[in-house]
C-alpha cells in the first residue's frame, strides 16, 4: 500500500470529485466524532466520512487477527492496541507521509463533501492540500482538559505526548477553531460556523 507511487492528480480527480473536504482535528475526547458524526446526519447523502485510522487499523486487524469494528470504534478495545497502532504506523509514515491518506481517499465514496475526521499530523494537512489545494478547510476542535476527563480522557504516556496527539498543536492556519469544551457553543452554532466554510453545492 505504502510502497506503491503516488497517484498523480489526474488519477485522483478520474476516481473521486469532492467539492470541499473539512479536515477535522483535535486531542482524544475533544469530541470530533460526535461533532462530524452529527454533521453527516445534517447532509446525509450528500457527504462522506473519512477516516485515515481505517485503512491503519484493517491492517493490524487482519495481521492480528482482530475485531475491526471495535478497532474502529470510540471503546476501550482500540484502546489496549493504540500504542501499537501508532509505533507501526509512524514507521510507515517515515517510509511515505501521504500513505494512509491516500489509502483512504482511494476507498472514499464519491461525494461532493468528505468530512476527514482524525487529522493528526502536519503531513496530513500538508498531502491534502498538494493534492486537493483549494477544496481543503481545516477545522480545529480544543476541549479543556476537564471536559475530556469526563469524557473518558485518562493521559497515557507513548499515546497522549507523541506526534499522533501532538502534531499539530503548533500549527496555526486553521480556517476555524471550534471551542467544544466548557466554554463551548450550542451543536447548532458549532454546526453553522462549519456549514459556512462551505460553498454552495
Amino acid at each position: 500500500m505504502c510502497h506503491n507511487q503516488r497517484l498523480q492528480q489526474s488519477e485522483l480527480d478520474d476516481t473521486m470529485s469532492p467539492k470541499v473536504i473539512l479536515l477535522f482535528s483535535g486531542k482524544r475526547k475533544c469530541g470530533k466524532d460526535f461533532l462530524t458524526d452529527r454533521l453527516k446526519e445534517k447532509f446525509g447523502d450528500k457527504c462522506e466520512i473519512i477516516k485515515i485510522s481505517k485503512p491503519i487499523k484493517n491492517h493490524w486487524a487482519k495481521e492480528n487477527n482482530l475485531n475491526l469494528n471495535e478497532l474502529l470504534s470510540d471503546g476501550e478495545y482500540k484502546e489496549l492496541y493504540r500504542l501499537a497502532m501508532i509505533k507501526w504506523s509512524d514507521e510507515m509514515r517515515e517510509k511515505d507521509y501521504g500513505c494512509f491518506c491516500r489509502a483512504a481517499c482511494e476507498n472514499a465514496v464519491d461525494k461532493p463533501i468528505w468530512i476527514v475526521s482524525d487529522i493528526r499530523r502536519a503531513t496530513d494537512v500538508q498531502w491534502f492540500k498538494e493534492t486537493y489545494g483549494d477544496l481543503i478547510r481545516t477545522i480545529r476542535l480544543i476541549a479543556d482538559e476537564e471536559t475530556r476527563i469526563e469524557r473518558g480522557f485518562q493521559f497515557k504516556p507513548g499515546v497522549d505526548d507523541v506526534a499522533s496527539e501532538c502534531g499539530l498543536d503548533n500549527y496555526n492556519e486553521w480556517d476555524l477553531v471550534i471551542n467544544n469544551g466548557k466554554e463551548r457553543q450550542s451543536l447548532e452554532e458549532q454546526l453553522s460556523s462549519i456549514v459556512a466554510l462551505i460553498p454552495n453545492l
